[in-house]
């Protein structure tokens, strides 16, 4: 089988993705052979190339891309790699209808620490998170299959915990409003409990107070109340000495946040 018959039966049956070792399989020719067809399909554009070894076939749709969009071929790569993720932060609240400002790379949640993909115009950069089995997801298709996407409430709890992931205390709160509409209040006390640091919990409640969700902190605030030991700073990059203290989260209000309602 030549190259690009082998691309056009990958794709006649619902197949974007495949490794070297699969056209090396299916190719005729040797290896070096094999590898030079490729080549010859990546500098088409037919095919690209966001992890070594693993090719995803790119429509002409997505040409102008130079890649297929990542929640298109991250759950095939991350399949392929045997690695729990879940798409995250930013990107998630995106999923959940709050997309106030529309973030400049697609956020993975993973076990483990990895390098930033670039494929194209496509930049894929990955968290590392140790409970990431722990954390609720909720599925979502797209043209290509199915991908794992942060729960909302869980998601918000991570955009506050990964602040300088997501542009800042004032970026996130902005989202947050707009997230807000979809948390459940008793949902969001149980994955704290389950998934979060307290001081994440106090922030958040801090502020979905100030953007005026309050309804949706009641749950949230009974079990800080029961849980907090100690005062948090709102941002854990600033000093808190001499900042006011906000009772109810027991948060030290040490900046001024800003959102961009």
């Amino acid at each position: 089988m030549r190259a690009t018959e082998y691309i056009d039966h990958l794709t006649a049956h619902g197949r974007y993705h495949f490794t070297t070792a699969d056209a090396g399989q299916e190719l005729s020719g040797s290896a070096p052979a094999v590898r030079a067809a490729l080549r010859r399909l990546r500098e088409k554009g037919a095919v690209a190339v966001p992890y070594r070894g693993f090719y995803v076939i790119v429509p002409p749709e997505y040409r102008i891309l130079g890649c297929l969009p990542p929640d298109q071929f991250v759950p095939q790569l991350m399949g392929h790699l045997q690695e729990d993720y879940f798409v995250g932060l930013l990107s998630a609240a995106q999923y959940h209808g709050a997309a106030h400002h529309r973030p400049q790379q697609f956020q993975v949640v993973t076990a483990v620490n990895r390098p930033e993909l670039r494929c194209g115009r496509i930049r894929v950069v990955f968290i590392a998170r140790r409970n990431v089995r722990n954390v609720p997801v909720v599925s979502f298709n797209t043209a290509r299959g199915v991908v794992r996407v942060s729960s909302p409430e869980a998601t918000a709890l991570d955009l506050v915990g990964y602040v300088r992931h997501c542009g800042g205390l004032d970026n996130v709160a902005t989202v947050l409003s707009e997230l807000a509409e979809v948390l459940d209040s008793e949902v969001l006390a149980r994955v704290a409990a389950k998934t979060s640091s307290i001081p994440w919990a106090q922030r958040l409640g801090y502020l979905l107070d100030l953007i005026g969700a309050g309804e949706k902190t009641g749950s949230l605030a009974k079990w800080i109340e029961e849980s907090a030991v100690q005062v948090t700073p709102l941002s854990p990059s600033a000093p808190m000495r001499g900042a006011p203290r906000d009772p109810r989260w027991q948060v030290a209000v040490n900046v001024t946040v800003e959102p961009d309602l």
